[in-house]
This record gives structure tokens, C-alpha cells and sequence, in this order.
């Protein structure tokens, strides 16, 4: 068991649980997030005119909701997630044709491709594809 400083266990974070991103119009961003980005709901609450909206992604989940609105507020200065597509012209393509903003242009690392977008409310969201693995000679 690891400790801290203090001596007290170490809290273990075995993964992500979700990343939520705060909404300001529930029809607008489900627009964006299931019409253009074609995410599929796996659990919606919905009460009044609020709502939590989950995307399961693999063994992610990415939460959008307008439910804490007074508190929880979108922004590009906040944290992004990372959304892995196959297709990243393609994706680009897409998002273009709709006119999305691109915050970050598409570029190139070593490592993979990426572009950094506006969503409907001004939050960051990274469209990414990783290069395949080279072998090492």
C-alpha cells in the first residue's frame, strides 16, 4: 500500500469514470453531440428543463448536462476531452461543413492527429486519431 506524506493510504484511481461538460441548451447540444457527431444516449435524466445526458465511449462515459447551470458553467478554458475517430479528414470534413469552429487547426504529432473544436456552448473538444505504433529496427 502506498502512503502519502501523512501517512495515510494513498487514494487508488483505477480510472476515469466519466468526463462531464456543462450544456446551456439541451437540444442544441444534442444536435452537435448524436446529429453530427453520431453518439448514441445510454442513460438521459430528465426533469423539468434540465438534463443529464450520458454517451458511453468504449470503457468511457462522457456526460453533457444543464442541470447545475448556476454553478457549473461551459468554457474553452476549462478541461477538453479527446474524442478517437477513425477517420480524421473525414471528421474534419464534417465538422467544417457545419460550420463548427476550430479553436486549434488540425495538426500532426509523431504520436497522432488532432483538432480542438467548439461545441454549441464554447467548450473545448479535441477530435483525435493516433498513428499506428512503429516498430522499433
Amino acid at each position: 500500500m502506498t502512503t502519502t506524506s501523512t501517512s495515510r493510504p494513498a487514494i487508488n484511481v483505477t480510472a476515469v469514470a466519466f468526463t462531464g461538460y456543462p450544456i446551456t441548451n439541451v437540444l442544441r447540444a444534442r444536435a452537435f453531440y448524436e446529429g453530427l457527431l453520431g453518439l448514441t444516449p445510454a442513460t438521459t435524466f430528465e426533469q423539468e428543463d434540465t438534463a443529464w445526458i450520458e454517451y458511453d465511449l468504449g470503457e468511457s462515459t462522457l456526460a453533457i448536462s444543464n442541470m447545475s447551470s448556476e454553478q457549473w458553467k461551459p468554457s474553452a478554458d476549462g478541461p477538453a476531452i479527446a474524442l478517437e475517430v477513425s477517420e480524421f479528414e473525414d471528421a474534419v470534413a464534417v465538422l467544417r461543413d457545419a460550420g463548427v469552429p476550430f479553436l486549434v487547426e488540425p495538426m500532426d504529432s509523431s504520436v497522432c492527429r488532432m483538432a480542438v473544436v467548439a461545441d454549441p456552448d464554447g467548450n473545448s473538444l479535441l477530435i483525435h486519431h493516433r498513428r499506428p505504433v512503429q516498430a522499433q529496427a
